[in-house]
């Protein structure tokens, strides 16, 4: 039987109990699916969750990066020509019956080629997880520059992350969407290419949605939902802010500075 869905997610680390909850909300579908889990960790600790027949497990501990482990799997999904592939961050859990709405939505809609769902909190608190294009002031403001100034910013902001549009309706063409639950046409991942596998966290969610957007439509569906813990790392230690800036660099070498100001 065809694989319906093909996903991944990566690992370093990771609180078993949360990842156990993503691999089962993955795997509660009667679709044909196939995960895989691309271990970063120094250890083949994690390798105790792999208890069902459609898990494969790749220990990677060389950690590449986000993007470029993600990449090992989207070569398996490719020679499975799987009809989707779903880049799924180990923090997110959801019920059955999501990914039966997401591939009907992506069955009836052949334009669009990359979906995100409603995201929220455990608490059912949104997060405003699509975005315009990013410019080197976005990046910094929201990275670096102190709560009191950020409140001047605050409309520009807000235009940033669509606050300025209604997160209970369907938004199409959206240029930025977060990678924690990336659910992609396959053909069209194919046609884009991987993610760029020089950019190890950060800013490879932004670069992929981007060339979609080239080839395909690309939408926020809130009519499917999923919960995300979401630790915000990149404000809280240096070493995060730092990849933020290299992935930032690395970004704007390719899709160009000079509006990346403003």
């Amino acid at each position: 039987m065809k694989i319906k869905i093909t996903s991944c997610i990566v690992l370093y680390k990771n609180d078993i109990k949360m990842l156990q909850e993503a691999i089962n909300s993955f795997l509660n579908t009667e679709l044909n699916v196939k995960l895989y889990l691309v271990d970063n960790s120094p250890t083949d600790e994690l390798k105790i969750l792999v208890t069902d027949k459609r898990i494969e497990y790749i220990h990677n501990p060389s950690n590449p990066g986000f993007g470029a482990s993600h990449n090992i799997a989207i070569q398996k999904a490719f020679n499975l020509e799987s009809d989707y592939h779903l880049v799924l961050n180990p923090d997110i859990y959801f019920e059955q019956g999501t990914l039966e709405n997401l591939c009907e939505f992506m069955d009836t809609n052949q334009d669009i080629g990359h979906v995100m769902p409603k995201v929220t909190y455990p608490n059912g608190e949104f997060q405003h997880l699509c975005k315009t294009n990013p410019t080197f002031f976005d990046l910094f403001a929201r990275g670096f520059m102190p709560s009191s100034l950020k409140k001047i910013f605050k409309k520009r902001m807000d235009k940033y992350e669509y606050r300025d549009q209604d997160y209970n309706c369907t938004i199409l063409d959206i240029p930025y969407l977060s990678g924690c639950f990336m659910f992609l046409r396959t053909n069209i991942l194919k046609k884009v290419g991987l993610f760029d596998d020089r950019i190890f966290m950060y800013l490879e969610d932004a670069d992929l949605t981007r060339r979609f957007l080239e080839v395909s439509t690309t939408a926020y569906y809130p009519e499917a939902h999923v919960y995300h813990h979401f630790a915000k790392l990149t404000h809280k230690k240096l070493k995060f802010k730092w990849i933020t800036v290299e992935s930032a660099i690395i970004y704007f070498n390719k899709w160009g500075w000079l509006k990346s100001f403003y």
